[in-house]
């Protein structure tokens, strides 16, 4: 029997096993995103499509929910998550797109300017620092940036002229937005390394040779042909921007709020709030029916945004294979 076990598996034994494996993990998959939509319909039944609208106060109509009992009536799953939702999109938009420039020109440094020791120094670094937990940015945001934004950058005026909408502490979009740029960027900045990394280099020393400087052959002919490396980079740091929950719940001022444009410079130090954040928030109160209901349809809006950034992406990829394929 044991012989038997250590033989090499055939390619047709491997196929299966493997493809074994795969389906798992889909019906796995599968079978979370119906439990949590069923979880999830009584809010959404309640409210209909009103539910993704702004119907004032969201932080007082989840505390109604919480003290809704144990037969909640359809006034009781009343919500409009407008204001948590905009939150979201508005933070994992500003943090993807400040992390995407700053991850590419640093990949840029790591592989075609760094000496040999920087690279062999700041590569690990760029990797330790994708691991590192997100309560670790959290603590930092909370007890470095924070009091520096409420002490510094937001003026006596400034508080003043918006005390009677809302108030200004420090805990704000602009923190959450720094800290999360902060922990995205690293995994961005490893993936893309990776990605220029296996570009040909004879693709870029052609260009050379032809007469092209280092910095215009590397973002002409290397980064153009590594874009799906960088995309892949991309969707990844989103996803985790997406469903980040303690770091933001911790310095973003963890208020049901939308950040008025209208507003000037004040709109960045607004406090906010985000899906992900809330669920966490709420946890404890998950026994209440109506809240239940609505933390699973907070976590539905969120698994269907990762399926259809992923989706996106493949899709936008689908013509860059065939740009690298044809150089």
């Amino acid at each position: 029997m044991l012989e038997r076990l250590r033989e090499p598996w055939t390619d047709r034994r491997a196929e299966r096993v493997l493809g074994a494996l795969a389906c798992l993990v889909l019906l796995i998959i599968i079978f979370m995103i119906v439990f949590v939509a069923i979880r999830a319909w009584p809010s959404f039944r309640e409210n209909g499509l009103s539910w993704f609208s702004a119907k004032g106060n969201v932080d007082a109509q989840l505390s109604r929910m919480v003290n809704s009992g144990a037969n909640p009536t359809k006034a009781d799953y009343r919500i409009g998550v407008w204001p948590l939702l905009y939150a979201t999109i508005l933070t994992t938009v500003m943090a993807t797109a400040l992390g995407l420039v700053f991850s590419l020109l640093s990949a840029i440094f790591i592989v075609e300017f760094a000496p040999e020791g920087i690279r062999r120094l700041i590569v690990p670094i760029v990797r330790l620092l994708a691991a590192v937990p997100s309560v670790i940015y959290g603590l930092i945001g909370i007890l470095v940036l924070t009091p520096f934004v409420g002490n510094h950058l937001i003026s006596p005026g400034r508080k003043k002229s918006v005390e009677f909408v809302i108030q200004l502490s420090g805990t704000s979009l602009l923190v959450a937005v720094v800290v999360l740029t902060i922990m995205i960027t690293p995994i961005m900045i490893a993936i893309t390394v990776d990605g220029l990394y296996a570009i040909p280099r004879s693709w870029k020393e052609g260009a050379v040779a032809l007469g092209v400087n280092r910095w215009r052959a590397m973002w002409t002919v290397t980064v153009r042909a590594a874009r799906p490396a960088i995309m892949a980079g991309a969707v990844l740091a989103t996803a985790r921007a997406l469903g980040e929950a303690i770091m933001i719940s911790m310095v973003s001022g963890s208020k049901g709020f939308a950040p008025n444009p209208a507003d000037g410079l004040t709109f960045i130090f607004e406090p906010i709030k985000t899906l992900a954040s809330n669920i966490v928030e709420n946890s404890e109160s998950i026994n209440a029916p109506a809240m239940q209901a609505t933390l699973y349809a907070m976590a539905l809006l969120l698994l269907v945004g990762g399926f259809v950034l992923s989706l996106a992406s493949w899709i936008a990829k689908q013509p860059l294979k065939k740009y690298g394929t044809r150089a």
